[in-house]
């Protein structure tokens, strides 16, 4: 694939620059630009497992234009916009991402918000802590779906009917990634009182406490995935130890020209 670097116009933030990135590509997009003004749409956070599932998977590779806003969630992939030429002002991960939004909307109380995803108990214990901190019942929903959700047309239908239930004008969905992707752009449709779309992967996790955050210091680093690696062994062993290789090795083809994009 060519590299692009065409600029996307989204109302409220105004012309993105695209940087192309293997078949995908992130938007220069900084934090407080986005917490600011994004507002409606559907935003994905793209990280190195997610790039690495976007060269098997077409189906996910599909939908990528559908994203409105697309941020580069990953430090590793940050310094890989630099070694390609074409940096990045900074790192936009979800979990970074979310406090500041629920922070800045704390009083505004057409910002409500549902939470799908997590074990069961995780998205209630995540629900408390955030409506603590901002002192009003923002999340007004949780639900935690099957892992087999995808495959099951009885629980979507349950899922979609929790969601407009609720109420809410934003949805986190945290069902992992490709596949939490997938669901929003299937089902969005059926859901219109959701303006704003945010699958988060784990940000659920981290707001109910469940799973600590590393310190800053680990992340700005670069060894976030370490850490991560290190405290959860089996269920992080693909992401980084099976992804992170084969997407540096891609990252040098895309600098050197000889990288082809596997659905072109």
């Amino acid at each position: 694939m060519a590299e692009d670097h065409s600029a996307d116009h989204v109302p409220g933030l105004g012309e993105m620059e695209k940087v192309q990135m293997l078949n995908a590509y992130v938007h220069d997009i900084g934090m407080d630009d986005l917490v600011e003004n994004f507002r409606e749409g559907a935003m994905l956070t793209l990280h190195v497992d997610m790039i690495m599932k976007l060269q098997q998977d077409r189906d996910f590779y599909n939908i990528i234009d559908q994203f409105d806003v697309i941020t580069c969630d990953s430090q590793i992939m940050y310094f890989a916009t630099k070694f390609l030429g074409t940096p990045v002002r900074e790192r936009v991960s979800g979990s970074d991402y979310f406090p500041k939004f629920y922070t800045r909307y704390a009083k505004d109380p057409q910002m409500t918000v549902f939470l799908c995803g997590g074990k069961p108990g995780v998205a209630e214990l995540a629900a408390q802590n955030i409506n603590a901190k901002v002192g009003r019942e923002m999340v007004v929903g949780t639900d935690s779906p099957d892992f087999d959700f995808d495959g099951n047309p009885e629980e979507i239908e349950r899922m979609i009917t929790a969601i407009n239930d609720s109420g809410a004008t934003v949805c986190l969905v945290g069902l992992a990634g490709g596949r939490q992707e997938k669901f929003i752009m299937t089902h969005r449709d059926r859901m219109p009182g959701v303006k704003l779309w945010l699958p988060l992967g784990g940000t659920i996790d981290y707001e109910s406490g469940t799973f600590e955050r590393p310190p800053a210091w680990i992340t700005e680093g670069g060894l976030e995935w370490l850490y991560r690696l290190l405290k959860e062994p089996r269920a992080r062993f693909h992401r980084y130890v099976v992804h992170e290789p084969p997407f540096l090795w891609a990252i040098l083809k895309q600098k050197l020209g000889l990288y082809r994009d596997p659905f072109a």
